[in-house]
């Protein structure tokens, strides 16, 4: 198996085939062979496992996922990389390479059709430029039983951040509804190249089979967090009388008071419940 870690390896097999790395495709090479192994270690993959991977790139992570998974489907924009995986992951018989955008994929009828009999897991070290996005589909998508990525650390401290905290915003609140955050470990800009200027970190999402709260109206709760997020110094009030225009401050007072907060509260205090309680509440009036 070539080591797609060591740059002496790679890199005249990236010249053979004229490849550059993309700044604006966000691609970075991993220099240090320990990455991709805890990655797929700290996830649990096994051969009951079938792993969506986003973005194999050379493929060091779908080296250490093919040697555990049951069966592993890599998605790939990039096509320039299709002779260098050829030599890199070729030969791994439980692998299939799909070129294209994972964002134009229906991923759970990919997800129901390739994993059949197996566990779902996503894996990906995702360019920070399209890491929310991508996040957002995967999570949206509730076929898997957990996703784990490399991403920016302070992209991974915001999703597994708490209320009342600066890192607290409205991404945490759309992942920490679909799934529970875990911070596994930090991976320094040394172990890339070219280096990235920032910290990188994997965050595993174990997601949930069942949501643990009553919510009346999802599309009201995620607009009910993003209003409390908007204006996220002001007053509660404020961000859901600007929300939700048709309640004014007067009636986003009232629901405040109904649900039994303080008239100061600020949206980046309340927890999902609260969250929920409010958006429950705003529904109700509605109808």
């Amino acid at each position: 198996m070539i080591d797609v870690c060591d740059i002496q390896v790679m890199k005249p097999l990236l010249a053979e085939h004229g490849f550059h790395f993309s700044k604006a495709k966000g691609q970075n090479f991993l220099t240090q062979k320990w990455v991709p192994e805890s990655i797929a270690l700290e996830a649990g993959v096994d051969e009951t496992a079938g792993v969506l991977e986003i973005g194999p790139g050379i493929g060091p992570l779908t080296q250490q996922l093919c040697l555990r998974a049951g069966k592993v489907c890599a998605v790939e924009l990039d096509q320039r990389l299709e002779p260098i995986l050829k030599q890199t992951v070729g030969a791994f018989p439980n692998l299939e390479i799909i070129w294209g955008d994972v964002l134009k994929l229906d991923v759970p009828t990919l997800v129901g059709e390739k994993f059949a009999g197996l566990r779902p897991m996503a894996c990906a070290n995702l360019p920070y430029y399209i890491t929310t996005p991508i996040l957002t589909a995967l999570l949206e998508a509730e076929c898997f039983d957990s996703v784990t990525v490399m991403v920016q650390k302070e992209v991974a401290q915001r999703i597994a951040a708490q209320p009342g905290t600066g890192d607290y915003g409205a991404f945490t609140v759309f992942c920490q509804y679909y799934a529970e955050p875990e911070l596994l470990f930090d991976v320094p800009a040394h172990c890339f190249l070219p280096q990235p200027k920032v910290t990188s970190a994997v965050v595993s999402l174990r997601c949930r089979k069942e949501l643990p709260w009553d919510i009346a109206d999802q599309t009201v709760f995620f607009r009910t967090v993003r209003s409390s997020f908007a204006m996220r110094r002001k007053k509660l009030s404020n961000g859901l009388a600007s929300g939700f225009p048709e309640l004014g401050k007067a009636g986003a007072e009232e629901v405040i008071a109904q649900c039994g907060f303080d008239a100061n509260v600020r949206g980046e205090t309340l927890s999902i419940p609260e969250f929920a309680k409010i958006a429950n509440a705003i529904a109700a009036r509605r109808n």
